[in-house]
């Protein structure tokens, strides 16, 4: 995530606010210049965006409007009136039961910084409209007397029980199934690894590359469901995998693998725009790098290596310094470096960067 400035006054201001706390400037993101701007409230309403060259005029979010759970801008041109993150949203929580508002918000704002990274990716997201049988889509449901709601994806349909914005239950819920981590934000990465699994790898020619790295997705995966959920995980499962339940089915090792590497995005971006620097083993401080268009998938493993593994070191630390559980309790083997370099490869080709086959030819 990019660092941003208040245009009125120059202060830090985040991804999420509205207002800048110090000056008090109206503030918005802009997805089409991802940025946040400030904005001056026209008495026709329209927001203009200062400071912007040839900027068009604005208008909230219809979900800020009437619910104050988005802070995206949309085009005064533009019809739809929902921002392009919250237009995908199908069917939101019932706003009449209590709590469920709220968790409303905390789905919104996480699938807002999906969307954010995707964008980072340069990575299309289709939906229902472009089309109407894979599409991306959302549904938040929440669980009822009879029906229990499962999180999962399926054909473009992401479905997210609202619970999971809960921190209580969703940490009851990372303790009881064994897991060190556990996310609203990991859980919309996840699965959007599936809806894009479905749109890059599915039936085309990095199909058979997937099969080599990550196994044979034609196994019956209701099966593998049920023996993961009767017998565990391998005892040596942290030898070929990010997680135990990426353990269980080559579609989940998929998923897990490219939540993982969101993570990393993300986390480096952060990084690098605070200005960080890696100093260790003797070695002259270095900035912390993004992942870049320009890089070769040689150069994303150096990064794992030699910037993200020390990072996260660092990040530990200082949560241990704290006395809270390390913020990152993973560890990456060579396969699973392996895994996060092929799902590289694959991002920078698909929109047409780099290479276009796996592997590359500057892989020996």
């Amino acid at each position: 995530m990019k660092t941003f400035e208040c245009a009125n006054c120059g202060h830090l201001i985040f991804f999420e606010n509205e207002q800048c706390v110090h000056c008090g400037a109206q503030l918005g993101y802009l997805p089409d210049q991802r940025t946040m701007a400030v904005f001056a409230i026209k008495p026709d309403g329209t927001w203009e965006p200062l400071g912007i060259p040839l900027a068009r005029s604005y208008q909230p979010c219809r979900n800020n409007v009437k619910e104050h759970v988005c802070n995206w801008m949309v085009s005064i041109e533009d019809k739809k009136c929902l921002c392009r993150s919250c237009r995908y949203t199908e069917i939101i929580p019932t706003l009449s039961l209590p709590g469920n508002a709220h968790y409303w918000y905390l789905l919104e704002a996480a699938k807002r910084r999906l969307f954010y990274s995707l964008d980072t990716l340069g990575l299309q997201i289709p939906s229902r409209t472009d089309d109407p049988q894979n599409g991306l889509t959302f549904q938040f449901l929440e669980d009822t007397p009879t029906i229990k709601v499962l999180t999962g994806h399926n054909s473009g349909l992401v479905t997210l029980n609202i619970v999971e914005a809960d921190d209580a239950e969703r940490d009851a819920r990372r303790t009881s199934m064994g897991e060190p981590y556990r996310t609203l934000l990991g859980h919309f990465r996840h699965e959007i690894g599936h809806f894009y699994w479905d749109h890059l790898i599915a039936n085309g020619p990095w199909l058979t590359p997937f099969r080599t790295i990550f196994g044979d997705e034609e196994q019956d995966y209701q099966e593998a469901l049920r023996l993961h959920y009767e017998s565990g995980t391998p005892v040596d499962w942290q030898l070929n995998y990010i997680s135990g339940y990426a353990s269980m089915h080559p579609w989940e090792d998929w998923a897990e693998s490219w939540a993982h590497y969101l993570h990393i995005v993300d986390t480096l971006e952060t990084a690098h725009c605070w200005g960080a620097r890696i100093h260790v083993n003797n070695q002259p401080s270095t900035s912390v790098s993004t992942v870049g268009s320009e890089m070769e998938s040689l150069t994303f493993r150096s990064l794992l290596i030699n910037q993200w593994l020390p990072l996260t070191q660092f990040l530990n630390s200082m949560n241990r310094s704290m006395g809270q559980q390390d913020m990152y309790p993973f560890v990456l083997p060579d396969t699973v470096i392996n895994k996060l370099a092929f799902i590289d490869h694959l991002v920078r080709s698909s929109r047409n960067i780099g290479f276009t086959s796996w592997p590359p030819p500057f892989v020996s």
